[in-house]
């Protein structure tokens, strides 16, 4: 059913201010059991949400409903609606599928905007079963076997055999496809298992004690089947490489990355190496008495502390400051010698005080971040003051 015409009972508003109608009969399927809620117009008004609240059918919609009469008339968004029939009924399919099969029984399912999954109270997929549950599906959907609903009483649902037991126990709609699957379900389903057109099986992962099933079903299939087949030609073109070597083509590529990468942290490595033994032998350390400093902008904390380090393996009495001046903060990272002094954690520790920051350390080597609060070298310049003051505490 695509459009219908019925009576308002009442329109309110709820508790979030959501403008919804009630109506005396609706085609407007409202979101539970898995499947997502219609949507469509009443009068030419917007449907945004329909839910089931306490006994009665809501229609949200875009803004107040004005009366023209008592009659109103509804529209079904039909290609939303029917997605989810494909989707639901290639659920109870593919679930059919796994528990004629294996065994399998399916515990929850969800329809996803994108995709739909099934909850399978299993420890461990194995592929093989995956492929032939599959199998399975699209042979019964080639079959085009009807999809029949039936409404009927306990008594005699006790009769079809079943695949999961009843949460309700009166006005029971079963949803038959004949000689393999038998359920009882209030979702929308097309009326032949050809119209659900195909089910592929994307992705299946570990959910606690179960195994969630990833799939898609009808028109999805296509769409991804589109989707994927311009990623992997833009691959192809961007790789120069064949389709059924994508694979080989894209692996190398990483590889060849991997090892550029070690090349290039080598270089750098190479290259801070010889900065620090610029900056141990620097004519001005004997001038400044026993501390290295410097002053940075946007390097990594990773490169000052080798940096540090290095340094400080190089010149036994020396203490070392480096400050890196990024656009919101800055960072410092403090060591020493094997013969200094200098506590770098109580150095540390005031450095934190003055740009409200955040570190940790121990007395040979220490490090933090804070707010830029001031420049990198005013900074710098209050880490020498505090340095200084060790030094002559020290020499006295």
């Amino acid at each position: 059913m695509r459009s219908f015409k019925t009576e308002m009972l009442k329109q309110e508003t709820d508790e979030r201010n959501r403008v919804f109608a009630v109506l005396k009969k609706t085609a407007f399927y409202p979101a539970g059991g898995g499947q997502p809620h219609d949507l469509g117009t009443l009068n030419g008004l917007k449907v945004v949400d329909v839910e089931e609240v306490e006994g009665e059918i809501r229609h949200y919609l875009e803004k107040e409903l004005e009366a023209h009469g008592p009659e109103i008339s509804g529209e079904i968004d039909w290609g939303r609606r029917f997605d989810h029939m494909q989707q639901h009924a290639g659920q109870h399919i593919l679930s059919a599928a796994f528990e004629e099969l294996f065994g399998y029984k399916t515990v929850s399912f969800h329809i996803g905007k994108e995709a739909l999954t099934i909850d399978l109270e299993i420890s461990e997929l194995p592929e093989r079963h995956a492929e032939e549950a599959e199998g399975l599906a699209n042979a019964i959907i080639l079959e085009n076997r009807p999809i029949e609903t039936r409404w009927v009483a306990a008594e005699e649902a006790a009769r079809f055999p079943l695949r999961k037991q009843l949460a309700v126990s009166d006005a029971i709609r079963l949803v038959i496809i004949p000689e393999f699957d038998y359920n009882g379900c209030g979702g929308t389903h097309p009326s032949s298992t050809g119209q659900v057109a195909g089910i592929k099986i994307l992705d299946w992962e570990r959910q606690k004690k179960k195994v969630r099933v990833q799939f898609i079903c009808g028109s999805r299939v296509l769409k991804q089947l589109q989707q994927k087949h311009r990623f992997t030609k833009e691959l192809s073109q961007l790789l120069n490489a064949p389709e059924q070597d994508l694979y080989i083509a894209g692996k190398r590529l990483i590889d060849n990355g991997k090892e550029l990468e070690k090349e290039l942290d080598a270089a750098k490595d190479a290259l801070l190496f010889y900065e620090a033994k610029e900056m141990a032998s620097s004519p001005a350390i004997a001038e400044s008495g026993k501390v290295i400093s410097g002053v940075y902008q946007e390097r990594s904390i990773q490169e000052l502390q080798k940096l540090a380090r290095l340094i400080s393996s190089q010149t036994e009495d020396a203490a070392i400051i480096l400050i890196n001046e990024m656009e919101n903060k800055l960072q410092f990272v403090c060591a020493r010698g094997s013969l200094s002094e200098i506590n770098m954690k109580d150095l540390s520790a005031e450095l934190l005080k003055a740009i409200n920051g955040k570190g940790g350390g121990n007395p040979q080597f220490a490090q933090g971040g804070g707010d830029k609060r001031m420049s990198g070298e005013e900074l710098m310049q209050q880490a020498l003051e505090l340095a200084g003051e060790k030094l002559i505490r020290d020499l006295n």
